[in-house]
């Protein structure tokens, strides 16, 4: 088991650590820089006519943007949560808590991820580990997740983050059985996620057989959180971290990959703006993820900051839409493009091109 006894230390690291910037992927981009999407000079329409809506975990969201699963478990991170949860239902955005787990270690944290009381209507998705849901039954997952009132449950993987993480998991027996499990019996629509390290074809494949129908991808090229416990461990394991800092299949990659296999994406790791989000959707991805630029944004200016930043954004998704001749983002996908560089090798040799 993790090392369950700071655990309140560990997520105020994590906190720090990834609104730094200092833990960024080194080497490694997220490769939507090789997804050109071709101009549309004669639209005939109005750019008002442009429709962000998105179908995502039985949810019309307002645009095809999500505020990933970040934090909580201390009183900073509280705040931080409900700040954003209110952001994201001014905008009709789903929000992603943080993992429960520290609920789980110090139920007198609870309240950190007690966001309903703030945004009452936000679409919430709950947060848990593969591992830690193993080892649960199905009425205690679901009363989890009834705890905070969520909408959908994400349940993350990170065996790259807890090989580097001090005292982290080992075990990873069962993961697919558990899957089954939660999909066939917990009654809320399941999130299987990466964290930062991407999802494969032959593991969007496995999920896809056990019943799992979205993913988000979290792929390499935005925060390494390799990286973030490299920098928590010390001696060997610092080594092992500095070592596999950069591993992970970039977003794009990931992005292209699992969508090939038929799954509903949400692109996550390193995005940063609309038109990274627009080129994810060019590559068959259904929503694009956020965490980092707008834990910063909010870290820096608050809620009114946070709010900017992804207005901003979704004005991006919708600006490239129209110039691509599409009045809706799921149109993208169908769209001319031309991909280049380091992506066009990583579809090809996979087969996903």
């Amino acid at each position: 088991m993790a090392d369950e006894a700071p655990i309140q230390k560990r997520k105020a690291d994590h906190l720090a650590l990834a609104a730094s910037g200092e833990v960024a992927f080194r080497d490694r981009s997220t490769l939507l820089e090789d997804v050109h999407l071709v101009h549309h000079a004669l639209p005939d329409a109005h750019v008002d006519h442009v429709d962000l809506r998105t179908s995502f975990l039985g949810h019309i969201c307002a645009a095809p943007v999500m505020i990933t699963g970040m934090t909580g478990g201390t009183e900073e991170a509280g705040r931080i949560n409900r700040d954003l949860a209110r952001v994201a239902e001014l905008l009709g955005l789903p929000f992603g808590l943080g993992s429960q787990r520290a609920m789980l270690v110090r139920p007198e944290s609870a309240h950190t991820f007690q966001v309903r009381d703030a945004a009452p209507r936000v679409f919430l998705i709950g947060n848990l580990g593969l591992q830690q849901a193993r080892d649960m039954t199905t009425p205690a997952v679901r009363e989890l997740a009834a705890s905070v009132g969520a909408n959908a449950l994400a349940v993350h993987l990170n065996p790259a983050m807890e090989l580097v993480q001090p005292g982290g998991d080992r075990d990873f027996r069962a993961g697919r059985e558990t899957l089954k499990r939660l999909v066939g019996e917990l009654g809320l629509p399941i999130l299987v996620k990466e964290t930062g390290c991407g999802l494969s074809r032959e593991v969007a494949a496995a999920l896809r057989a056990c019943g799992v129908t979205h993913v988000d991808v979290a792929g390499a090229g935005g925060t390494s959180w390799v990286g973030v416990e490299a920098r928590r461990a010390e001696g060997a394991a610092r080594a092992l971290g500095e070592e596999f800092w950069d591993w992970g299949i970039p977003t794009a990659a990931a992005t292209a990959l699992a969508a090939a296999e038929g799954l509903a994406v949400v692109a996550s790791g390193g995005i940063r703006t609309g038109l990274d989000i627009a080129r994810a959707l060019a590559l068959g991805a259904t929503m694009g993820g956020l965490a980092q630029p707008v834990l910063r944004a909010q870290r820096e200016g608050g809620q009114a900051a946070a709010l900017a930043l992804l207005e901003h954004v979704i004005d991006g998704v919708k600006t490239a839409t129209f110039l691509a001749g599409c009045l809706r983002p799921a149109d993208l996908a169908g769209r001319p493009k031309v991909i280049l560089g380091e992506l066009s090798e990583w579809l090809t040799q996979l087969g996903a091109r």
